[in-house]
């Protein structure tokens, strides 16, 4: 078994502020036995305006927050999933909403670029957002080797799309890591049951750090991070807050459940 950490924060528009939390959060995941820890999306940055992201991005050679970030994971000899970071984008306005995960060492082993975006009007909610105005589509998914097991990767929007789920585990994911800011509306609608559904439908583990609160912007997420099991019973949340939350994943219990309980094998592509 391998303990990992979501991680909950209420992210403001000062990313030096942001950094410092999760700097103190991301301690107390390691202090609390995490070998692998999770940042919600936009951790390091959530501006009052979508745009305003693009002052902050930074090259994918590297830049202020990936050498912080990089330095907690050497310095903490811990794994981070660090949530979403804006970069710049060759030929492009737009910036690409990044997870970038690192290793105990501090060395960048992944990067997955957010595919689906966030172009939506809430329902009954003067509330309206288009991520793609600032933010290009990734296009590719990405799975890591971790000590907690091979990781699927997803952001946020991704968590409503179950083909998505099943690339990571055609790629050999073995637990999936969602960090996210959803809306309060949305949140409160539909965010366990889709993270549960997507641990239920793949057999598979679910990490979901969450953003949750009130920001600069006056926008409010919903939070309730999570870590769900391959059974789909939520092993860990906090609802509200900043905070962290820690799970054992099992991958022996999970190996024996997919070969008792066989749907995957079951699986059949229709023409």
């Amino acid at each position: 078994m391998t303990r990992v950490a979501a991680i909950q924060m209420v992210t403001c528009a000062d990313v030096a502020r942001n950094l410092t939390a999760a700097e103190r959060l991301l301690g107390e995941a390691r202090e609390l036995g995490a070998v692998v820890a999770a940042l919600p999306e936009n951790f390091a940055f959530m501006g009052h305006d979508e745009a305003d992201k693009l002052a902050v991005a930074e090259d994918d050679a590297g830049g202020p927050i990936q050498s912080h970030v990089s330095s907690l994971a050497r310095t903490l000899g811990l794994w981070i999933v660090a949530g979403t970071i804006p970069l710049r984008v060759a030929d492009e306005p737009r910036v690409a909403a990044a997870c970038l995960v690192y290793d105990a060492a501090g060395r960048r082993v992944a990067r997955y670029d957010k595919i689906h975006l966030f172009d939506v009007a809430i329902p009954g909610r003067d509330e309206r957002y288009q991520e793609s105005a600032s933010v290009r589509p990734g296009r590719d998914a990405v799975c890591v080797p971790t000590p907690a097991g091979a990781l699927g990767l997803a952001v946020c929007y991704d968590l409503r799309f179950p083909e998505h789920f099943r690339r990571l585990l055609d790629l050999g994911a073995e637990w999936f890591c969602l960090p996210s800011a959803f809306t309060a509306p949305t949140g409160r609608a539909h965010w366990e049951t889709l993270l549960r559904a997507r641990a239920i439908e793949n057999l598979c583990h679910v990490v979901a750090p969450a953003q949750s609160g009130f920001h600069d912007n006056g926008r409010e997420t919903h939070g309730d991070s999570m870590i769900v099991d391959c059974w789909g019973r939520v092993l860990a949340r906090l609802p509200r807050g900043s905070g962290v939350v820690v799970a054992d994943i099992d991958l022996v219990r999970q190996r024996e459940l997919r070969q008792n309980f066989p749907t995957l094998d079951h699986r059949r592509r229709p023409t």
